[in-house]
């Protein structure tokens, strides 16, 4: 809570008051609670803006269109960090009104909500729109100069961020990698050893044909050899016989 005074007291809240002797008893009323609120200035009196919200809203159930109890009531929400609200209120306001004056005061105090909102690009929009109707008032300046760093600030923050996203995931991206690295080694390391048992079938099936190769051509030698015997035996036979011949003609 004191964090939020301290920031409420840098924004130079502009607030409307009527001293004039013809206004109702409700807006009297309300103002001494707006008063009464400001005069503490270490805390944020929201019991007592909350009881001049209600005056000035009696107020405008007589006199609906006064401007003034108008600016007062939205200026009651913004004490009560009702930001929507008084947003909205400022900005019908802002519209209503064709006094360059009392437009730039609105104007500024609808930057205060929306700044306080957190909505900086509006807020420093409705700064803008202020100074074009009061270009001298200072107070606005200062706070579009304030709304302008907290958006620098949040921005640096963001880029700071975004660069802690892009180096995680290029960390992230550079792990992927290496365990891509390392499910292609073992991969290739699977496949080396597959290749590796292939080549030892292979070679194991080329030993085999070798091998049943080696039987067969020795089953073909003994055959010729077994071939040759025979015909060797019958040469001899041959042979026998005919000596054999030889020598009965001889005795004859």
């Amino acid at each position: 809570m004191k964090q939020a005074s301290l920031l409420i007291m840098f924004l130079f809240v502009c607030v409307w008051t009527s001293y004039a002797q013809n206004e109702r008893k409700f807006v009297r009323q309300g103002n001494k609670y707006f008063e009464a609120a400001m005069k503490d200035t270490t805390r944020l009196d929201t019991a007592q803006f909350n009881k001049a919200e209600i005056e000035y809203r009696k107020a405008l159930e007589k006199k609906p269109d006064d401007a003034k109890w108008d600016f007062n009531l939205a200026d009651a929400l913004y004490k009560q960090m009702k930001f929507e609200e008084s947003a909205e209120k400022f900005r019908e306001i802002a519209g209503k009104t064709t006094d360059k004056t009392d437009k730039s005061r609105a104007l500024h105090n609808l930057g205060n909500s929306l700044l306080m909102n957190n909505k900086l690009d509006e807020s420093i929009a409705a700064y803008k729109d202020a100074l074009r109707n009061n270009p001298q008032d200072l107070e606005t300046k200062y706070n579009l100069l304030y709304a302008m760093n907290m958006k620098k600030k949040q921005e640096e923050e963001q880029k700071k961020q975004d660069q802690n996203k892009d180096k995680d995931k290029d960390k992230n991206q550079d792990q992927n990698k290496d365990q891509n690295k390392d499910q292609n080694k073992d991969k290739n390391k699977d496949q080396d050893q597959k290749n590796k048992d292939q080549q030892n079938q292979n070679q194991q099936q080329q030993q085999q044909q070798n091998k049943i190769s080696k039987q067969n051509a020795e089953q073909m030698l003994q055959a010729l050899e077994n071939n040759e015997k025979k015909i060797q035996d019958k040469v001899k036979k041959i042979q026998a016989l005919k000596a054999q011949s030889k020598k009965v003609e001889k005795d004859w």
